[in-house]
């Protein structure tokens, strides 16, 4: 028997209001995403998660109180098992596990049931299409630190982005198509694509992090798929928080210009794989406000790929990709970034 345990890696969410705080202050203890030394982290974390828990908890409420990442990340580990099984060679047996950053299940937990099953080989899979030091990079770093813990000493591939994947493309560019179609039906005139990532401190992008970058190809590959029957793109960054610079433009003054040119938006969460506070409070209920306070004629808003067929069997064959090396692989194996992304998973 062949052995290959996945694991997927997504950000996490609070699963009630009493998780709110521990979990921003697991998110903002990081230094990933903070930078300072480890008491000052730990003293600056405490006090960020302290002042921002009750505008979190009101924005969870919104959607019942707790995020929904978790359900749909399992549901996503459950549908590429079963297809990983379905398309195995005999003798391989595949199983998928869940691994959240910031909240349960960790890491560390994970680590120790994977151990108790005896894998042959593991396969690092983070849910974000696109690589980030504060993402991908950070659930990979968390991930060796628990395995070794754990006692983890099983050969190890990981797959540090997937930006122009096939079947991550073809996923959006299906479920955008029929975004057009719905705009087209309420209003009658093509919409403008607006891709939505979340965004990030422009000070981590100039220090090499290929996010921005690899956000990018994404929209390009995404917008030679779908052909002439919208009104052009744009991308855009949305959830900034904190005093820094961010990267933009934001998104909020591309739906202002759509105003101002009378065009209907179709907002893409082109960097998301999973409905969370983000989608389904920012987009679908903040942003859409503010459409309909500035006069935008139409807002739409795209659904995330979550179990999509083509995400799953892109996916799927990542798996098998990497369970064929060690080390770090992009989706096709070279290093996708150019020289100017210093802190790509696959700098030497």
């Amino acid at each position: 028997m062949n052995r290959t345990a996945v694991v997927l890696f997504n950000l996490g969410g609070p699963d009630g209001p009493d998780a709110v705080q521990p979990f921003l202050f697991n998110l903002f203890n990081d230094p990933a995403i903070i930078g300072l030394p480890k008491l000052f982290r730990w003293l600056l974390a405490k006090l960020i998660s302290s002042r921002r828990a009750p505008v979190a908890k009101a924005v969870y409420a919104r959607i019942g109180g707790a995020s929904p990442l978790l359900g749909q990340t399992t549901a996503q580990a459950q549908a590429l098992q079963q297809l990983l099984v379905q398309q195995g060679s005999t003798g391989d047996d595949y199983r998928v596990f869940v691994a959240m950053r910031y909240w349960h299940p960790f890491a560390r937990a994970v680590a120790a049931d994977m151990r108790a099953w005896h894998p042959d080989h593991v396969v690092l899979l983070p849910l974000y299409p696109q690589y980030s030091t504060t993402t991908s990079g950070s659930s990979l770093k968390d991930w060796n630190q628990a395995a070794t813990a754990a006692g983890l000493d099983v050969p190890t591939s990981s797959v540090c982005c997937y930006p122009v994947e096939d079947g991550w493309i073809a996923a959006q560019a299906r479920l955008i198509e029929a975004a057009i179609d719905r705009s087209l039906a309420a209003q009658g005139q093509k919409p403008r694509l607006l891709f939505s990532a979340h965004g990030l401190p422009k000070k981590i992008v100039a220090s090499g992090d290929p996010y921005q970058w690899q956000v990018e190809q994404t929209v390009a590959a995404i917008v030679a798929a779908l052909g002439p029957r919208h009104a052009g793109h744009a991308i855009c960054y949305q959830s900034r928080v904190g005093p820094l610079e961010w990267i933009g433009p934001p998104l909020l003054s591309e739906i202002e210009r759509a105003a101002t040119d009378k065009v209907p938006v179709v907002v893409v969460p082109v960097a998301f794989v999973s409905e969370h506070s983000e989608t389904l409070v920012e987009l679908d209920i903040e942003y859409r406000e503010k459409a309909e306070q500035f006069g935008v004629p139409h807002y739409e808003r795209v659904a995330t790929v979550q179990t999509e067929p083509e995400f799953i069997s892109g996916l799927a064959g990542l798996v098998r990709w990497a369970r064929e090396s060690t080390g770090v692989t992009s989706a096709t194996g070279p290093r996708l970034c150019p020289g100017t992304c210093g802190r790509c998973a696959m700098a030497a």
